[in-house]
C-alpha cells in the first residue's frame, strides 16, 4: 500500500517536469527547424522556382531580414553572426574617422598658413608705416632746410646787390702851401683825428682827390704827389689797409662835389669817407686788418 501511494505522489511531479521540458524545447526546435528548412525545405519548389541569372543581389545590411521566431535580434544568435553584421559598420566608422582626421589636419594647415600670411602682411604694413613716417620726417626737415636756404639766398642777394652802394659818412680838406707834398703839423693833426674815427669801422673806403692850381700836365703831376703824400701818411702812421684807399690826381679840374663854379686857387687834398652798411657785416674792422698786416711784416 505504501508503494502504491508513493507512486501516486510521484506522478504529478513527473508530469510537471515533462511539461516544463516541452515548453523549453519548443523554441529550440523552432529555430533548428527554420535554419534547417531554408531554401532546401521544399525541393520541388526550389527546382521549379530557381532565380534567373539576372536576379538582383541580396539586400544590403541596411535592410536585414527577420531572424526566426524572435524577430530582428535573436537572443540565441551566435557571436560569429553578430560579428558578421558589425564588421561592415566598423569599417565605415573607421573610414569616417580617417576623413574627419584628414579634414581636421587640413583645417589646421590652412589656419597655420593663414596666420603666417597675416603676420607677414602685418610686418610688411608696420615696416611700410615706419618708412612712411621716416620719409615724412625727412620731407619736413628738407622743407625747413629749403625755406631756410631760400631766406639765406634772399639775404645774400640783398647783400650782393648793395655791395656797391656807398654813402658819404665824413670828409676832410687838407691844404698844402706852395704846392709842395709836405704835410704841415696842422695837416698831420687833421689826418690823425680823421683816422682815429675810423677805428672799429667796417665796409668803408677812402676817396683821396688831389687838386692843384697849375694847369695841364704840371697840375696833374703836382696834385698826384699831394694825394700820394696823404695816402702814404695814412698807411704808415695809422695802418689803414691800402685796398681801402683810392687816389686820383685832378690837377686844376673842379671838384664834382663842389657846386660852385670857381677856379682852384690853392693846392689841397679832399678826403671822403664812404661806407657800406651791408658790406660792413662781412668785413673785419680796420684795426684788426691792420694788426694782422703788421704781424706779417718782418
Amino acid at each position: 500500500m505504501k508503494a502504491v501511494e508513493s507512486s501516486r505522489n510521484l506522478f504529478p511531479r513527473q508530469l510537471v517536469l515533462v511539461l516544463l521540458a516541452s515548453a523549453l524545447a519548443v523554441p529550440a526546435l523552432a529555430q533548428q527547424g527554420q535554419s534547417a528548412a531554408g531554401p532546401q525545405s521544399n525541393p520541388s519548389a526550389t527546382v521549379e522556382q530557381q532565380p534567373s541569372p539576372a536576379a538582383p543581389p541580396s539586400p544590403s545590411i541596411n535592410t536585414p531580414k527577420k531572424e526566426g521566431f524572435w524577430g530582428r535580434v535573436n537572443p540565441f544568435a551566435r557571436k560569429k553572426w553578430v560579428n558578421n553584421r558589425v564588421e561592415p559598420l566598423k569599417g565605415q566608422l573607421n573610414e569616417l574617422d580617417e576623413v574627419n582626421a584628414k579634414n581636421a589636419n587640413d583645417i589646421k594647415d590652412v589656419d597655420a598658413r593663414a596666420q603666417r600670411g597675416i603676420r607677414k602682411a602685418q610686418s610688411a604694413a608696420d615696416a611700410a608705416n615706419q618708412t612712411a613716417t621716416l620719409a615724412g620726417s625727412q620731407a619736413q626737415r628738407a622743407g625747413a632746410m629749403a625755406q631756410g636756404a631760400a631766406g639765406h639766398v634772399d639775404r645774400l642777394n640783398t647783400t650782393v646787390n648793395g655791395l656797391d652802394q656807398y654813402h658819404q659818412a665824413n670828409e676832410l680838406q687838407v691844404a698844402f702851401h706852395g704846392g709842395q707834398p709836405i704835410l704841415s703839423a696842422a695837416a698831420r693833426k687833421q689826418l690823425d683825428d680823421f683816422a682815429a674815427n675810423l677805428t672799429g669801422h667796417q665796409g668803408y673806403i677812402l676817396e683821396i682827390e688831389g687838386h692843384s692850381p697849375l694847369a695841364s700836365t704840371a697840375g696833374i703831376q703836382s696834385s698826384g704827389r699831394l694825394a700820394d703824400a696823404v695816402k702814404r701818411y695814412l698807411v704808415t702812421q695809422h695802418e689803414i689797409p691800402v685796398y681801402r684807399l683810392h687816389t686820383v690826381a685832378l690837377g686844376n679840374a673842379r671838384d664834382q662835389a663842389d657846386n660852385e663854379d670857381k677856379p682852384i686857387r690853392i693846392s689841397s687834398v679832399h678826403i671822403r669817407l664812404m661806407e657800406n652798411s651791408l658790406a660792413a657785416q662781412e668785413v673785419a674792422p680796420p684795426h684788426e686788418a691792420a694788426s694782422s698786416t703788421g704781424a706779417e711784416r718782418p
